[in-house]
């Protein structure tokens, strides 16, 4: 049997993607009423963290533990995949004693070569290129406050990062239309722009990107790896942080999301993270749902 992995949102059906987030919402309530539901028990998620992480970590974790389940964690400087053992060779290694791998590194290209030689499940937890678990989560959640997003108006306000390429696929597989707003230079990558044609626009203005939309998100001004740039990037991004009077230009059910962490007063203003059009928190907590969700796709048959 081909085994499946998800290293971006491409890699599932639109009839899938749909079905997950509305199966994380199920696993969600039986999870509040305290209803005991262990389909994953003796079945081990390896969690290999070349980045730091809050919520990718707890999430995954966690989410074992209730499935009934166990996580191991493994940073580099734990294993010899930080002595330059060859990816190849871990893949073959860990995917022989472990149910599902899940990988937050730098070079997407690394998550491939990974899944290429694994025998089991590889999942994407945030890679340079692609963050499509955080995905499941903010379509979760806009589905849980306003229902379907399909024919709706996304914006993306700041930098042209993983998470803005990743809302690119999900415009194309949940379908609807996103403008991004961002400073000429820190565009998207041009590879996800062009396979979404005319569902994504490109603009400089951050009024024009939010005006009538229906969810607006942001992200630091600087991610992991770009700590050397975050001087510059705070003086070139500083029109596009995203503020309670930016969203009262968009349509009146608007929802703010960021997947956090939040930098306040830079991409965010302190006042919106607690404004009744944010729903972040929510989608903070998603993560653990939608996470269950895909490992139980991924693993139970």
């Amino acid at each position: 049997m081909t085994v499946r992995h998800f290293l971006s949102l491409m890699d599932c059906t639109q009839a899938e993607l749909i079905s997950l987030i509305k199966r994380g919402i199920e696993l969600k309530s039986l999870h509040a009423q305290g209803v005991i539901y262990e389909p994953l028990k003796n079945r081990v998620l390896a969690m290999i963290f070349e980045k730091a992480s809050t919520r990718t970590r707890v999430s995954f974790e966690a989410g074992m533990i209730q499935l009934g389940g166990q996580a191991i964690f493994l940073s580099p400087r734990d294993t010899q995949l930080g002595r330059g053992e060859p990816i190849e060779d871990s893949a073959r290694v860990l995917s022989s004693m472990c149910d599902a791998v899940m990988i937050r590194t730098f070079d997407h290209a690394d998550l491939e070569t990974f899944a290429q030689y694994s025998r089991v499940p590889v999942i994407n937890g945030l890679s340079d290129d692609l963050h499509p678990c955080q995905l499941l989560a903010d379509m979760q959640t806009y589905l849980e406050h306003r229902g379907s997003i399909q024919g709706k108006t996304v914006a993306w306000v700041g930098d042209g990062n993983n998470m803005c390429n990743t809302f690119i696929q999900a415009a194309m597989q949940f379908d609807f239309q996103l403008r991004i707003a961002c400073p000429e230079g820190y565009d998207p990558d041009p590879q996800f722009l062009a396979q979404a044609g005319d569902r994504v626009s490109v603009m400089r203005d951050p009024t024009e990107a939010v005006r009538g939309a229906h969810l607006i998100n942001t992200d630091v001004w600087a991610s992991m790896g770009q700590e050397d740039e975050a001087e510059a990037r705070l003086k070139r991004f500083a029109p596009y942080q995203v503020t309670p009077a930016l969203l009262d230009l968009a349509d009146e059910q608007v929802l703010f999301m960021h997947c956090l962490p939040a930098h306040r007063g830079e991409e965010v203003s302190s006042e919106l993270m607690e404004d009744p059009r944010s729903v972040v928190w929510d989608q903070a907590e998603n993560r653990l749902h939608a996470q269950k969700a895909l490992v139980e796709f991924l693993l139970v048959e």
